[in-house]
């Protein structure tokens, strides 16, 4: 029972990965809204930069760019998000198997064994997204996401080697909703993670007529968001609902005060606990409005048969801070204030550190220091005719800096007084929640034709490793090894305008056995670390569609 508000603060450091949330993976979003070519190139451009896109991809190629110039980018998103959840033979916890995801009985038919189980599935509504001047998540309409124009400009003055250049883009853009009575709220019923370059300053420099490099500063914008229910089928809640139904239950309603004294009070509450019994709500929003990073780039040209690229994108240190609120059930307040209604009760909270009556609600200020990690990508271009060409990147991601995430609270609460007992490197007004993320390479390929002096078309392919570990694995971040495939097609409107056109599927499939991931579905009495579904068998399915549109032209 106390296990549960415990673990109530645990998830708390799960709306930090917020995203990670949602479909909030990082890798989700990482690269694939930020220019239209790249997109349908399977973002293997790091030796053929797109444009003024180059300040994200590989600055040096800006200096490939003459006079001035206008890109103007518009972006489509679509996604499903399916999860499955499922009983395996022998479930239960603690003696009950009446959990109402994946039972089919009547609810509250008197009888705590399941005798008819069925799969639960859950989806997503909708796109979610933190809009920084209202402080606030906003639920889009269910359909596409269309972002745009997005707007980058360059300008490279006559005889000069320099080009400068900024631009607007969305390093990471991820965010989603589920309706309120979805089994896959207790992953998130609203998550929003986005990062937003509102600014790029940049420069590309022209070393002679095969070398060059460059480097861009990206000012941006950093936000979480998670709202969700909380539960926690834990052995200590079972056992919990036996001293409810079993001990408690002939002295319902009378004041005992030796059964108080024996039992500190957990008869107290009339409305006890129970391992699939909804405990609380979460709401957390954080962001940071300006958080700078950089990237270093360098091209080697020596023809136009042959290229050579590479880029350095630093991480990006934020301090988010924002605001949280937690709404306890019924059940879980009457038990915390039972018990510290009692003598014996109040003393072993006393002792542990822990308040004796919580209200409601529990509100306050909430901050966090996120490490947006650091990639390194190197490719070539290589043209073995005049009309073919083939592009090949090897990427690195830093994932390994997401050892672990710390939230700090600007008081203590129940919750964290409770976190602390049973999560290491916790304290009363810091929680940390382990990640064990592990940094990844992977290869992207990307292929393009010249079907006439005008037309060219674009192909793309890229295996996405996966940074979650296999204990780790969680329907709330339903992306682990993905698939993206992509096409595309440039078409030269004049000599000096350019249009592409793209589209770009990401896909991910994911079975997650019951008691293999202690971030989702770990039984026992030490499954401290939230796992909502523990003892299920869930599956997982994402599917993200990405269509694109680019302007790019001289003025």
């Amino acid at each position: 029972m106390k296990n549960n508000d415990k673990r109530l603060g645990l998830r708390l450091g799960v709306a930090a990965v917020g995203m990670v949330a949602g479909l909030a993976d990082a890798q989700l979003a990482n690269n694939i809204a930020i220019d239209v070519k790249a997109m349908s190139m399977g973002h293997a451009v790091t030796a053929d930069p797109p444009g003024i896109s180059a300040i994200h991809f590989n600055p040096a190629g800006l200096a490939k760019l003459d006079g001035r110039r206008m890109d103007l980018q518009f972006v489509g998103a679509d996604f499903s998000l399916e999860s499955e959840f499922s009983a395996p033979p022998g479930y239960n916890v603690f003696g009950f198997s009446d959990d109402p995801i994946v039972c089919n009985d009547v609810p509250d038919d008197g009888v705590d064994y399941c005798r008819s189980f069925k799969t639960a599935t859950s989806t997503v509504e909708g796109i979610s997204l933190y809009v920084p001047f209202l402080n606030d998540t906003v639920d889009l309409p269910p359909g596409p996401l269309i972002a745009g124009p997005l707007p980058a400009f360059s300008i490279r003055p006559a005889g000069s080697k320099f080009t400068f250049a900024t631009a607007t883009y969305l390093p990471l853009a991820a965010g989603f909703y589920r309706d309120e009575d979805d089994v896959g709220n207790y992953m998130g019923e609203r998550v929003a993670l986005e990062r937003i370059t509102y600014l790029s300053p940049s420069i590309g420099y022209k070393v002679n007529d095969e070398l060059y490099i460059g480097a861009s500063i990206g000012m941006s914008y950093q936000a979480i968001a998670l709202e969700q229910d909380f539960r926690a089928p834990n052995e200590l809640l079972g056992f919990a609902r036996v001293l409810d139904e079993s001990i408690c239950a002939p002295f319902e309603g009378e004041s005992n005060i030796a059964l108080d004294l024996i039992l500190f009070g957990i008869c107290r509450p009339e409305e006890g606990l129970g391992p699939f019994k909804n405990l609380a709500s979460l709401d957390v929003s954080m962001d940071q409005r300006f958080s700078p990073s950089y990237n270093l780039g360098i091209l080697w040209e020596p023809s136009e048969r042959f290229a050579w690229g590479a880029t350095w994108r630093s991480p990006a240190k934020t301090h988010m801070k924002g605001d949280y609120k937690i709404t306890y059930s019924n059940g879980a307040r009457e038990t915390i204030n039972g018990i510290g209604g009692s003598a014996t009760g109040a003393l072993a909270l006393a002792v542990l550190g822990i308040p004796s009556y919580v209200e409601e609600e529990e509100v306050g200020r909430v901050s966090m220091d996120l490490t947006m990690p650091a990639t390194f990508q190197t490719g070539i271009k290589i043209k073995p005719t005049e009309r073919l060409q083939f592009n090949v990147d090897a990427v690195w991601a830093d994932y390994k800096e997401w050892d672990a995430f710390n939230i700090v609270f600007d008081r203590s609460s129940a919750v964290l007084s409770l976190a602390r007992l049973f999560s290491p490197g916790s304290t009363p007004t810091r929680l940390s929640y382990p990640l064990n993320f592990q940094s990844t390479w992977n290869l992207a390929f990307g292929a393009a034709y010249d079907l006439t002096g005008r037309i060219q078309l674009r192909a793309g392919y890229e295996p996405r490793a996966s940074a979650i570990p296999e204990d780790r694995r969680s329907p709330m971040v339903p992306i682990n090894e993905a698939r993206y495939y992509s096409l595309g097609l440039g078409y030269k409107w004049d000599k000096d305008t350019d249009i592409d056109l793209g589209i770009g599927m990401l896909h991910s499939k994911d079975e997650i056995p019951a008691n293999t991931s202690c971030a989702a579905n770990c039984t026992g009495i030490n499954n401290v670390v939230y796992n909502p579904y523990a003892g299920l068998d869930i599956k997982t399915e994402a599917k993200v569609t990405m269509i694109g549109l680019a302007f790019r032209t001289k003025f």
